[in-house]
């Protein structure tokens, strides 16, 4: 059985009598049924009889419900209510919008709406950049997805893929200040994405891909980056690939290795092996060898698709041949972007001493994380249950707040890479172990960090927006600068 988590916590109301020993009971049907309780809250109370709310963590749903029946078989006890809590946290949705400025009186309706919103309006059509600085577009982003893709779930559509899209802008909120909102298309057709996301996106200052199937995201990926003026970034290639090098930098000082020396062997030729494999790539690796379900990609294959052919052209110099755990023989490094169970502890001992495995395949890993560990030096997952959680969020909200910032319009190499950079940057040595190579994804330090050195390096490469960048800077005082806009209203200045 699975360990349990609050993915799966529930709480069960129920009715016992009111005896010295009443809510003993109730522990130990928790515990038998190997539940893990959380809480124990009386919410009622009378001379026979207490009514109780009885919380505690599931390892699935199906454990759930023995835990329940375990509580209605202890004497006395009626189960009036069960609540699953993931379920009530996304009654309603978990999103709203809210207006960032008073509309307390006539005096701020008539600035805020008709008739001042004019003035701005005409502006912006004399100027269109000033919809930059005069709009939601500034730090607005679309979560775009089709729900082909979902994490560990698949093809489910763009009703069922909402929740997670919800949750995706909570964290850009959250965790940057970026307002976010999903935008979950009922079309798995390319053509149909490229044209709605064009469509909607005067709107956004970014776009974030998510959960879309591959091939397909590459080329909606590549005609959007092409076809618009704000960063589109498929999160789960490239805020993957981030926090992989991130990840990879500090354990590799952990172990005492140099990144151009080692040999890393990957698990998933899909949007996220892609985009790992060349950001290693641009990062110095030169050895890498790429395996899909039937093994290792070379030069020697035939592919159809584009970007199995530059994997099998790009990787694997040395032709090697074989099955995932052949070619692992040897390897310095694992990186699993792919399926469950595809290798065992044994599979591991074969690498190089002080090994590195980064089994991320959700919610069950390439190989059990307890099993690497017998020989890796350093074991990383994408699970909070265990330690080096290797999660986008560590990525993804403080890159757009440094897009955003920058007024950047192309994403590039060298800004994923400085927030790949940010990111390790932020364990510092004093703190850095075999377990601790990447922050928590609750530590503040870390989407500032990130957001910094991406704005920076947009500015260095010339893909900043200096008006925007130089009223950013300006915020960071303690003073308002006044704002001109370009020529719509001469002599007449608002304030931001």
């Amino acid at each position: 059985m699975a360990t349990p988590s609050p993915g799966y916590a529930i709480t069960v109301r129920v009715e016992t009598p009111s005896s010295s020993g009443a809510t003993t009971g109730l522990v130990a049907a928790v515990s038998t049924a190997k539940g893990v309780l959380t809480a124990l809250d009386v919410v009622e109370s009378h001379a026979d009889r207490l009514v109780v709310d009885v919380t505690c963590n599931a390892s699935d749903a199906e454990h759930a419900d023995m835990i329940v029946a375990e509580l209605a078989e202890v004497p006395g006890v009626t189960v009036r209510k069960v609540s699953d809590r993931t379920f009530l946290m996304h009654l309603g949705g978990k999103l709203e919008v809210n207006p960032r400025v008073p509309l307390k009186n006539r005096d701020d309706l008539s600035r805020a709406y008709t008739p001042g919103v004019a003035r701005v309006c005409l502006a912006i059509a004399k100027n269109p950049e000033d919809v930059r600085r005069l709009t939601i577009k500034r730090n607005t982003v679309a979560v775009v997805t089709d729900g082909s893709a979902v994490l560990g779930l698949g093809n489910i559509g763009p009703y069922a893929a909402l929740p997670v899209m919800e949750g995706k802008a909570a964290l850009f909120k959250q965790f940057a200040g970026v307002s976010a909102w999903p935008v979950c298309l009922d079309t798995q057709d390319t053509e149909e994405i490229i044209r709605t996301v064009k469509l909607i996106a005067p709107v956004y200052g970014g776009i974030n891909l998510e959960d879309i199937a591959a091939p397909r995201c590459f080329e909606i990926e590549r005609r959007l980056r092409d076809e618009l003026d704000i960063p589109v970034f498929h999160d789960d290639q490239h805020g993957t690939a981030i926090v992989v090098l991130a990840a990879l930098t500090n354990a590799l000082k952990v172990v005492g290795k140099r990144i151009e020396d080692v040999r890393v062997v990957i698990s998933g030729v899909g949007a996220a092996g892609h985009a790992i494999i060349t950001l290693l790539h641009a990062q110095g690796v030169g050895h890498i060898v790429a395996c899909d379900r039937k093994g290792a990609l070379h030069s020697g294959q035939e592919h159809q698709e584009p970007a199995r052919r530059w994997i099998a052209q790009n990787t694997n110099g040395d032709g090697q041949a074989g099955t995932l755990a052949e070619v692992l023989a040897g390897a310095d490094v694992f990186i699993g972007v792919s399926a469950p169970g595809l290798l065992t502890g044994e599979d591991v001992a074969t690498m190089n001493d002080h090994a590195i495995v980064f089994a991320l395949a959700n919610p069950d890993p390439e190989v059990d994380p307890l099993e690497a560990g017998r020989t890796a030096a350093v074991v990383a997952t994408g699970r909070s249950d265990f330690p080096n959680q290797i999660n986008n969020v560590l990525a993804f909200p403080g890159f757009f707040r440094g897009m955003l910032d920058a007024g950047a319009r192309e994403i590039t190499q060298e800004v994923m890479l400085a927030a790949a950079r940010a990111i390790a940057g932020c364990v510092e040595e004093g703190e850095l172990n075999s377990s601790y190579i990447v922050p928590s994804v609750f530590d503040p330090a870390v989407a500032p960090a990130v957001a910094h050195a991406v704005r920076e390096a947009a500015t260095r490469q010339g893909n900043a927006t200096p008006a925007v960048v130089e009223v950013d800077h300006a915020l960071e005082d303690d003073t308002v600068p006044a704002y001109q806009p370009h020529g719509a209203m001469e002599g007449m200045t608002s304030a931001l």
